[in-house]
């Protein structure tokens, strides 16, 4: 299978995450091209691309940038969001130790185009040594005067900086980091009001993924209709997408919009298959809030229009490969844990129904459950989202949905095993170790 690579194609090259390293592969000659152009002729460029945000929602980047109202007299900031947290998810990581500059890169482009003369890099807590190449990055482009009162000799000013979380989720969700980034508690914000209206320090802000804007140097060397061209009719380009969970070469790969859930997982440039014996039971496509899949469905290509059919989202790119040996109580046990400890507790649906949810899986899991308990476990989760997805649920922010959503899609494609939990009262499956979650509580 040939992937023509976009965002990974200097990845591994010597001195790549230096300036010097990335000026030898061309670097920052995509925002000479881009100096050129007027603000309004880039975020065309941007459009004509079909660029759709690699954070998780998909949303398309040149209309997002289109909703900055032109006539707002206050400053205008860009927020890139690297707090990558979704769990089964690490791309936006590699890039900042890779190739630290195409994001730098990215940053300037986007800048010019918005009129925005500050940016702020939120990345993750844990990510020490990303955030030390970065840092080293920023550095080397302001001391060469790419970024600092002139953007590459224009008379633009543009002042880049990193600014650090501390292992909130919910600061991943794009209000709640605009509150932490002003130094506040991380809570999301009611909207509307958009960022793009009003976000940092209540001003016009774009908020975008990492990997969204290290892909613009390589839109504009080598043109929007060749990106456009490498995606499908609405999405553009190629992604990442982290493989893990059972499989015999798990790791972060490239692929194009056309490549199903059964290439990346079996195909020798990527996942090589499954362990001797072992079959593919379920499938979570997008990070670990997304609906779940089963094995027959794993045709579906990995572009974000084609999960809406399942009732699911390409999300993050976060994909995890269950086997037949899995007990989908107990992995969805995990994931409802995850949720239940990360909620901020804003929401009452999202601060009760997640703890909620959680005690009822255990319930179950360890033999105790009753049949009304399955029944409560979606009462619970209908409360706090929809199913099947249609749209925002009864919290301010997207975790009340990530919490659901499985809890809805394992129930609902894995019925019968949670039903011989109860039926049975025990897990089928044996008793396993925890691994490195620890002991339940």
């Amino acid at each position: 299978m040939n992937v023509e690579k976009v965002v990974t194609r200097n990845w591994g090259k010597p001195g790549q995450n230096t300036l010097a390293g990335y000026k030898q592969h061309g670097g920052y000659e995509s925002l000479k091209k881009a100096l050129e152009l007027a603000p309004e002729a880039v975020l065309a460029e941007v459009k004509k691309s079909n660029l759709r945000g690699r954070g998780g929602a998909g949303f398309p980047t040149g209309l997002k940038w289109s909703f900055v109202p032109k006539d707002n007299p206050k400053p205008r900031y860009l927020a890139i969001n690297a707090d990558e947290s979704e769990p089964g998810t690490a791309k936006d990581r590699f890039i900042l130790e890779n190739d630290p500059h195409s994001l730098l890169e990215g940053i300037a482009i986007a800048c010019w185009a918005l009129g925005a003369h500050t940016c702020y890099i939120y990345a993750r807590g844990e990510f020490k040594y990303p955030s030390a190449v970065l840092d080293k990055a920023i550095a080397e482009a302001t001391a060469a005067g790419i970024f600092g009162k002139k953007l590459l000799g224009r008379d633009f000013e543009l002042n880049v900086y990193q600014v650090r979380g501390a292992g909130a989720y919910i600061c991943g969700e794009e209000t709640a980091m605009l509150e932490s980034l002003e130094g506040k508690k991380g809570w999301p914000r009611l909207k509307p009001p958009f960022p793009a209206v009003s976000g940092l320090f209540g001003c016009p802000t774009v908020v975008n993924n990492v990997e969204t804007i290290a892909t613009l140097p390589a839109i504009f060397e080598k043109g929007a209709e060749w990106f456009a061209k490498l995606g499908t009719d609405k999405s553009g380009g190629t992604r990442l997408v982290t493989l893990s969970g059972v499989c015999n070469r798990p790791g972060t790969y490239e692929v194009s919009m056309q490549t199903t859930l059964k290439d990346l997982i079996f195909d020798e440039q990527f996942g090589q298959g499954m362990p001797h014996g072992r079959t593919v039971k379920a499938v979570i496509p997008g990070g670990s809030s997304a609906p779940v899949l089963t094995a027959d469905e794993m045709g579906v290509a990995l572009e974000f229009e084609a999960f809406k059919p399942l009732n699911s989202m390409a999300g993050s790119g976060g994909i995890i490969v269950m086997d037949d040996t899995c007990c989908m109580v107990r992995c969805l046990w995990r994931v409802t844990r995850f949720y239940a400890e990360e909620s901020c507790g804003q929401c009452t649906p999202c601060r009760e129904g997640m703890p909620w949810m959680t005690r009822l899986l255990r319930k179950i899991e360890e033999g105790r459950g009753e049949p009304k308990d399955l029944e409560a476990l979606m009462q619970v989760a209908t409360s706090i989202a929809p199913w099947p997805p249609i749209g925002l649920g009864n919290t301010i922010c997207a975790l009340g949905d990530a919490g659901a959503l499985p809890v809805q899609s394992f129930v609902t494609k894995f019925k019968s095993e949670f039903e011989q939990h109860i039926a049975e009262h025990r897990c089928p499956y044996g008793d396993k170790p925890w691994g490195a979650f620890g002991e339940f509580q």
